[in-house]
């Protein structure tokens, strides 16, 4: 009898083993695992102009909310889980494309910087968002770079229930050289739902100049609800030594995205339940020590602050932008000639305003 229940057990326990091991590369073969560094396909149009020497470039940096507008509460919104929307309207995305395709019209950026845009997402779709942008905007825009940052076949989680796709976007006039992706930190949780987590990163992108130079741009989307971890700061701690590296190679640079971080000094401005979601201080001091940053802490902390937020939280009691999360940061041989949030007629079209940004070329 013992021989028998032994028996029994250890095919149990095999059977238990291969199971678990099934499933585990299940898991790995549905989810992303990008490397550290990796290149990135950059697509130029025939005949495309480079950038000239003493050029002015305008340069529009817009998290577009996967293009679902401001008429939902995503469950994501509140802390605990339990925002009342899942996804968007077919009917509201379909008039988010055409209102952000009409606002790149008429503001006529030479390059765009884009935050999560999906692709191959359940809950918009499975439409490769970037393409259908494209396809809106005139042909001089058809010179683009993407980096994903969150990508499974099958997500289990309740709201979702089926694939995810989201990316960073440059979208450009003028020719573009090479593009990297850098890997940034990820919220650490369990084993199982590490994989499924978002694999935040750092896109980067060279744009050569007729005088032999280069200038290069970089757009990225920290993580958000990491309370608890270390997380943002090993991001901005990578954020930190790989600008440092540039500016010691004596490159011109611009990173411009959505940091889901504070200015320092802005926090004790806000209500207890914005609070929640960063720490008193912020992590992106070093960053303004170090380097140029628009806003810079007189225009996030003064008396015209407003002008310079650019979140307007989708929580039904916040009726309108209350913080500053999204960035430009330049090094300095690079000219600023005019900078600005997009306040007028956006605050509809994405739970970030567009910042837009006018440099002179070295």
């Amino acid at each position: 009898m013992l021989k028998v229940l032994l028996k029994s057990l250890k095919w149990i326990t095999i059977s238990l083993v291969v199971l678990v091991v099934t499933l585990s590369i299940l898991i790995w073969n549905i989810t992303f695992h990008p490397p550290a560094l990796q290149e990135e396909v950059v697509v130029n149009q025939t005949n495309t102009p480079i950038l000239e020497s003493g050029q002015s470039v305008k340069i529009l940096s817009w998290n577009v909310q996967y293009m679902s507008g401001k008429n939902y509460e995503f469950w994501y919104d509140r802390l605990d889980g339990d925002g009342p929307d899942i996804r968007a309207s077919k009917a509201d995305i379909d008039q988010t494309f055409n209102q952000i395709a009409q606002l790149i019209i008429e503001k006529n950026p030479d390059i765009i910087l884009l935050q999560e845009l999906h692709d191959n997402a359940k809950r918009t779709d499975y439409e490769d968002q970037l393409e259908r942008l494209l396809s809106l905007l005139p042909p001089e825009y058809n010179n683009h770079s993407e980096s994903f940052y969150w990508q499974a076949g099958f997500v289990p989680l309740p709201q979702i229930m089926g694939s995810v796709g989201m990316k960073l976007a440059v979208i450009s006039k003028y020719k573009l050289g090479n593009a990297l992706r850098h890997q940034l930190a990820t919220i650490k949780t369990d084993p199982i739902s590490d994989q499924f987590n978002f694999r935040r990163a750092i896109q980067e992108v060279s744009l050569p100049i007729n005088n032999g130079s280069q200038l290069t741009l970089m757009n990225t989307h920290f993580d958000a609800f990491a309370q608890g971890s270390n997380t943002m700061q090993q991001q901005v701690a990578y954020l930190e030594k790989l600008l440092t590296d540039k500016t010691a190679k004596g490159q011109p640079w611009m990173i411009a995205g959505d940091l889901n971080l504070l200015p320092p000094g802005q926090y004790e401005n806000m209500d207890a339940t914005a609070r929640s979601y960063y720490q008193p201080k912020s992590e992106l001091t070093g960053i303004y020590q170090q380097f140029n940053v628009i806003p810079s802490l007189e225009q996030a902390n003064g008396a015209n602050a407003k002008e310079w937020f650019t979140h307007f939280p989708n929580r039904l009691e916040v009726t309108a932008p209350d913080r500053t999360i999204d960035y430009f940061v330049h090094s300095d041989q690079l000219q600023v000639e005019d900078a600005k949030v997009l306040q007028k007629n956006t605050w509809h079209i994405s739970d970030h305003l567009p910042m837009i940004v006018t440099i002179a070329i070295p």
